[in-house]
């Protein structure tokens, strides 16, 4: 194995814990945990440097992707979801994480200018972009068996489907009553 491979390897797991921690830290907050204690602006921060940090850590897999001798991956290979030819489900699922996350990162940055309903679908594309990298480091990963993996895999997707539930009971519970007017 030579450099590149170390960094393939070591930038695409990268990348899924730094996902998977702003997953759970924007799953924190939208559960209010903190209440009123912390500021919501320093909560926030940490979630969006979390979302662009997994993006950077997607770039450079990529890029060394691109470097690497062994696969062959082109331009279009590692940009457009289908069109590798070596484990093609799977790297089109690493393709499509990857632009799911870079639409979610963005949102921070027009969320001035769309309404919050928008950013909260694009928000939630979040699920499928964790779902889909979860997916990809299990099927493409070299690294899938290790126990260390294995125990993040598993931890990531636990904590996320517990924080979700979590989320959908406390959305439901805290719902306004709707109004009915009587008509006499």
């Amino acid at each position: 194995m030579n450099l590149t491979w170390f960094i393939i390897r070591g930038s695409g797991l990268a990348a899924f814990a730094l996902l998977s921690a702003s997953m759970i830290w924007g799953l924190w907050i939208s559960n209010r945990t903190f209440g009123r204690t912390v500021k919501a602006k320093g909560l926030q921060w940490l979630h969006e440097s979390l979302g662009l940090a997994a993006v950077a850590a997607t770039v450079i897999h990529m890029v060394a992707l691109s470097m690497d001798e062994f696969i062959g991956f082109g331009l279009a290979d590692i940009l457009v979801p289908g069109f590798a030819t070596w484990e093609p489900l799977a790297v089109a699922l690493g393709v499509v994480t990857f632009w799911t996350m870079v639409a979610v990162s963005a949102s921070f940055y027009v969320k001035r200018w769309i309404s919050q309903s928008m950013w909260r679908s694009i928000h939630y594309l979040s699920f499928g972009s964790f779902v889909a990298a979860l997916a990809h480091g299990v099927m493409a990963g070299t690294d899938t068996g290790h126990p260390l993996v294995t125990s993040l895999y598993v931890g990531a997707t636990i904590a996320v489907v517990l924080l979700t539930g979590i989320r959908i009971v406390t959305a439901s519970t805290h719902r306004k009553p709707v109004r009915v007017s009587r008509v006499l």
